[in-house]
């Protein structure tokens, strides 16, 4: 791709042990409406990649960069999470969005988790749609700057870098088909020894579910979305009737 050059040098330098005086736990924030098995493939290979302590899914009560776009009552996206996740000892759901008085935006949230927790080396989740977006952000410089990113990507999704700035990526590190099987894990281990953030653009997660079609599925009653979601994630779906 056109852009790949910017991430040529970078290859080279993922190589590291994980420091253990540190927790080191991600965060994915979005809507997950619904969420699917696309979004628990994630969480389950981003665990095992980056050797990661805790997955934490952070829904929004609205993306304030999306104001055209409007999201299912934030109360079934949690409760869908939290059904979702329940079998997973280290994956968990966080309400800190949803509980506070106004919609926060992520570099606030980025804030407040770094604020919170000093000590914890945190990762924030992206799919690509969302970094090819990401200067829609409210100060997505920042964001960038704030913690370790993991960018996502999605077959047949084209991925961009030219519309970041230099400081940017030159913090990226590009692990597309680097790393394809946890059979070799000593290719699926962090850097953090020079302190550096990193931004992780990966491949690993090679499935192609869109919410938008599942919610799409559902309004015409194909009956092939259920086998996107969770079997208990379904079964909350068709219980209270949400997207018909």
């Amino acid at each position: 791709m056109e852009d790949k050059p910017f991430l040529t040098e970078n290859k080279a330098s993922f190589h590291y042990v994980k420091p253990s005086q540190h927790r080191r736990v991600a965060y994915y924030g979005g809507s997950f409406d619904p969420v699917h098995r696309g979004h628990i493939a994630i969480a389950s290979k981003l665990i095992e990649l980056f050797l990661l302590d805790e997955f934490v899914f952070i829904p929004a009560f609205h993306a304030p960069h999306k104001t055209n776009k409007q999201s299912t009552a934030a109360i079934h996206r949690y409760a869908m999470l939290c059904l979702a996740t329940n079998g997973f000892v280290n994956v968990n759901v966080s309400a800190m969005e949803l509980e506070m008085p106004e919609k926060p935006y992520t570099v606030e949230t980025l804030g407040r988790l770094k604020t919170e927790f000093p000590e914890s080396e945190i990762f924030f989740v992206m799919g690509s749609d969302s970094w090819n977006d990401i200067r829609t952000w409210r100060e997505w410089e920042k964001v960038l700057l704030l913690t370790n990113h993991i960018v996502v990507t999605r077959p047949r999704y084209e991925i961009e870098f030219s519309h970041v700035t230099d400081e940017i990526r030159e913090r990226i590190v590009d692990l597309r088909d680097e790393v394809t099987s946890l059979e070799k894990p000593e290719s699926t281990t962090l850097n953090t020894e020079t302190g550096k953030l990193g931004i992780y653009v990966t491949n690993f997660v090679n499935l192609d579910i869109s919410a938008t079609d599942i919610r799409k599925k559902i309004k015409v009653s194909a009956p092939d979305w259920r086998k996107d979601v969770p079997g208990e994630v379904a079964k909350y779906i068709e219980k209270y009737q949400i997207y018909k």
